[in-house]
């Protein structure tokens, strides 16, 4: 039965399960027929938890691993902000407006006119945009607690799921 899937083994348990109902036998000869019955579902389901685990610390050290590349990527970029404002400053410094090379071309450009603003409280209203106003949220913890003291919500009930806890 080794290779058989948990699901596969749960179905021959529940089989046996039902065959042992139908004997007619006496309540500890039940309960220890039941619990070798287990074994090899138990046994599965274990190795399944452990995979399962083994899934999530893959996906724990990527998610760590993604938030370290994107550090090191705003580090790098900053840098080459950096290095390329110092560039930017020395060739102004100095007067030169063009260089060129084998490898590229570099060159001081205008960039197109940019709005700064000086003081915001003086400029007049018609420049400024008004958002619409958000749409309401729902608030859910007050709704559940509403259901749960017994207030009768139409379109809405309390409803308890199912979840695998591993630990």
């Amino acid at each position: 039965m080794t290779n058989l899937t948990l699901y596969s083994i749960a179905d021959q348990y529940l089989a046996d399960l039902q065959k042992l109902q139908d004997m007619e036998i006496d309540e500890q000869t039940f309960s220890d027929t039941l619990e070798g019955l287990s074994g090899d579902l138990e046994v599965k389901a274990t190795n399944v938890a452990m995979f399962v685990r083994n899934l999530e610390a893959s996906a724990e050290a990527i998610k760590n691993a993604e938030k370290a590349m994107a550090d090191r990527r705003k580090t790098l970029e900053a840098k080459a902000d950096r290095i390329r404002q110092y560039l930017l400053d020395n060739m102004n410094r100095t007067g030169i407006t063009k260089i060129e090379s084998p490898y590229f071309v570099l060159s001081i450009r205008k960039n197109p006119p940019a709005v700064e603003v000086l003081n915001q409280d003086m400029i007049p209203d018609e420049y400024f945009d008004i958002p619409e106003p958000p749409a309401p949220t729902l608030n859910k913890n007050r709704l559940k607690e509403d259901l749960k003291a017994g207030v009768i919500v139409e379109g809405a009930k309390l409803t308890a799921g199912q979840s695998l806890a591993i630990k």
